[in-house]
């Protein structure tokens, strides 16, 4: 299993490079959307929405149509995507989800939506700053994940959240935050890493801040990760989808990222 999630994420990445490397934007778009309506018919299963697919094929077109044209500030839809999280997301952690069926029901699948649009929006803004800030942006998820991964495997006793997702633990968490800090200073004190997020984010605050940011970005994903566990689990599903061999589906590649994009965007400023 670790096999097949080692080449899947290496060509994840190759795909990433190669399109990061055309320089284009309409071939960094045309992913997104791809991805994008992928991951919301992924979350419309989850949530037993009818008609997913063609759901998550409209998802992908409107995406492309929302980045078509020239820039714009999508500051506003970056900080409603953080109140979502902050206000409803969350708290839904302790208190749980609402019922699938009726209003409620659809109005939670809407909000999740604006979530991931929010999330993959950011995503396209921050492209613009460089693919650098992008890529050391996302690396923050990145290296939380694996760190927790492997400090979990290792030392893992405390659980985290046992009736969301048993095999995490404390003790992951704090390896995955310990991974994010050195990856965070050694991207801001290099010279070769000066157009990155990390050290933007330390010219724009200083340490101490930046250490607390940092520590912020690393709890948003894992509450984007545990959320997603706890939809999977009232749907009784264990992967959102099979499309990702070793990974399950898109969801479950980027559920950390969903909450991330947009806080880290707003942490950014305006270009």
């Amino acid at each position: 299993m670790l096999k097949q999630r080692v080449l899947t994420a290496v060509a994840l990445l190759a795909l990433l490079a190669v399109v990061l490397g055309s320089h284009s934007v309409m071939a960094f778009r045309l992913t997104l959307a791809v991805f994008f309506g992928a991951a919301c018919w992924e979350s419309f299963r989850l949530l037993r929405v009818r008609r997913a697919l063609p759901l998550g094929l409209v998802g992908g077109m409107l995406l492309l149509l929302m980045l078509a044209g020239p820039a714009r500030d999508w500051s506003s839809l970056a900080l409603l995507c953080v109140l979502i999280w902050a206000l409803r997301f969350a708290p839904a952690l302790k208190f749980g989800l609402p019922s699938e069926e009726g209003l409620r029901g659809l109005l939670f699948a809407t909000i999740f939506f604006i979530a991931l649009l929010g999330c993959f929006i950011s995503m396209a803004e921050l492209l613009r700053r460089s693919s650098v800030f992008l890529l050391s942006a996302m690396a923050i998820v990145w290296a939380a994940d694996i760190g927790a991964y492997f400090a979990g495997r290792a030392f893992g006793k405390r659980k985290l959240a046992p009736n969301i997702s048993p095999g995490k633990s404390w003790e992951g968490v704090l390896g995955g935050w310990l991974a994010v800090m050195v990856l965070g200073v050694a991207s801001t004190i290099s010279p070769f890493m000066d157009t990155s997020f990390e050290a933007h984010l330390q010219r724009q605050y200083g340490w101490p801040l930046w250490a607390a940011l940092m520590t912020l970005l690393v709890a948003a994903s894992v509450v984007g990760d545990l959320f997603e566990s706890l939809m999977k689990r009232r749907a009784g599903m264990k992967d959102s989808s099979q499309l990702l061999p070793g990974h399950g589906g898109v969801l479950d590649r980027i559920d950390a990222l969903v909450p991330v994009m947009p806080l880290v965007l707003l942490l950014s400023g305006q270009s």
